[in-house]
Parts: C-alpha cells; structure tokens; sequence
C-alpha cells in the first residue's frame, strides 16, 4: 500500500507544528519565570537601599548625638579646670 503524498505532508506539518507550538509554550514559560526572578530580585534591591537609607540615618542621628555628648563633656571638663585654676 503506497502513503498518500498528501497525508504525509499533512502529518509532517501536523507534526512540526505541534513541535514549534511546545516550543513557543515552553519559551514563553522561561520567559515569564525569568521576568518574575528579575522583578523579584529589583524588589529585593529596591528594600536593600531602603534598609541602607533608613540606617544610614540612624548613624547620623548616633552621629550628631555623640557630638552634643562630646561638647557637654568639653564644656564641663572647660568649666572644672577654670574652677580648679581659681582654687589654685
């Protein structure tokens, strides 16, 4: 029995078709999950540089304490030796 020309070509595209289908299906699948992973990980770097600022902040704040701290202790230790001088 001979193959009909014209069902061979018909299982043939049938059949490359059904295979570029499963490849665009799986091709798109990669792309959305590697489009999820980058929105992710700009997620995770956009609260990373939130964290950063928010400590960045506390540092100044214990920054600009520690310089009042120090000029009270400055002043004062200024003012005992000025009354130490006068008791001398």
């Amino acid at each position: 029995m001979a193959a009909d020309p014209a069902g061979v070509w018909a299982a043939a595209l049938g059949t490359a078709g059904f295979f570029v289908l499963l490849t665009v299906i799986v091709w798109q699948l990669a792309a959305t999950w590697r489009a999820r992973m980058l929105a992710a990980r700009e997620e995770e770097y956009r609260r990373l540089a939130q964290k950063y600022a928010q400590l960045l902040e506390d540092n100044v704040e214990l920054h600009r304490r520690s310089i009042e701290e120090l000029t009270a202790a400055r002043t004062s230790i200024s003012a005992m030796e000025r009354m130490m001088r006068e008791i001398e």
